[in-house]
């Protein structure tokens, strides 16, 4: 009786083991009876029929990451790269990630190298090394329409490292080195037209100002001097009147203003000479100027 008791109680556990799935979360299990789909097992405790139904496939609902090993690739100009990529990729409908494709893995793989021969194949090699964004939007669209009778959404695609030929890469380096060269050339000639620019704005300003300053200083000396003479003229007017005062009727003040502006002459004459003084002939008749003026003043007083 003992052994059919113990039996008993190993069949009565097996049947428990297999009628409870304990299933973790963001999994979930696909439940077949007699061979055909019966339910999904969310996360958590789930009950099935002992020796009826069975598991047929467990898929993790995370998103998943693939990577691609660098496979050669053609482009649009019939250069040879290799190139990989990395695929994140989630399953949105378990049921069919099980029964529509046989190896999700390898299919999504498979169909990955076509999608990147076939767009890759319609680019030249400057576009495919300089639109990478573009690449992998294209990738990931021709991805998630063929993978969605799979149950699979592809999130994005991309790509890691695209290596050209090493001649090609040669090529580019001197290319890359010239095109540096050439903007080093032009940035420095643009800066030595500014700076002479510049210079010719600056002296240019320069002679501007020079200019004006000397208009401004002209005008002020001509001022200056109309002032100085109009000043001279006014004395010299007063100094007439004043004479035409004092002499009054008797006199003629052109006369006392002649004979002084003679006497003036002949002192600049004597003082400018050094040994000998010629006086003009008319000289004589300044005695007779001075006698008159003196005649002038005493008829004045």
């Amino acid at each position: 009786m003992s052994y059919i008791a113990v039996g008993f109680l190993f069949l009565l556990l097996l049947t428990l083991a297999r009628a409870v799935k304990l299933v973790p979360q963001k999994q979930v299990k696909i439940i077949e009876r007699m061979g055909k789909f019966h339910s999904l097992a969310d996360a958590g405790l789930n009950l099935i029929l002992p020796f009826v139904d069975s598991v047929r496939a467990t898929h993790d609902l995370r998103e998943r990451i693939t990577r691609i090993e660098p496979q050669p690739v053609i482009t649009r100009d019939n250069v040879t790269m290799e190139v990989d990529a990395v695929i994140y990729y989630l399953i949105a409908d378990p049921v069919r990630a099980t029964y529509e494709v046989q190896n999700l893995a390898w299919g999504l793989e498979q169909l990955t190298l076509s999608a990147l021969r076939n767009v890759i194949g319609q680019l030249d090699l400057d576009h495919t090394l300089s639109s990478r964004d573009s690449t992998n939007t294209s990738l990931r669209a021709a991805l998630d329409t063929a993978t969605q009778q799979w149950g699979v959404k592809v999130m994005r695609i991309e790509l890691k490292n695209i290596t050209p030929p090493e001649e090609i890469r040669l090529t580019m380096e001197k290319q890359m080195t010239a095109e540096r060269t050439r903007r080093a050339v032009v940035t420095t000639a643009e800066g030595e037209k500014s700076s002479a620019i510049l210079r010719a704005e600056g002296q240019k300003q320069a002679a501007i100002v020079n200019a004006e300053g000397a208009k401004e200083a002209a005008i002020l000396a001509a001022e200056g001097q109309a002032q100085a003479r109009l000043r001279v003229a006014q004395a010299e007017a007063q100094a007439i009147q004043l004479v035409a005062q004092a002499l009054g009727t008797a006199g003629s003040p052109a006369q006392y203003l002649i004979a002084q502006k003679y006497l003036e002459a002949l002192g600049q004459i004597s003082n400018n000479a050094q040994k000998i003084v010629f006086l003009p002939y008319e000289s004589s008749g300044i005695m007779s100027s001075l006698g008159g003026i003196k005649e002038l003043f005493q008829a004045a007083k």
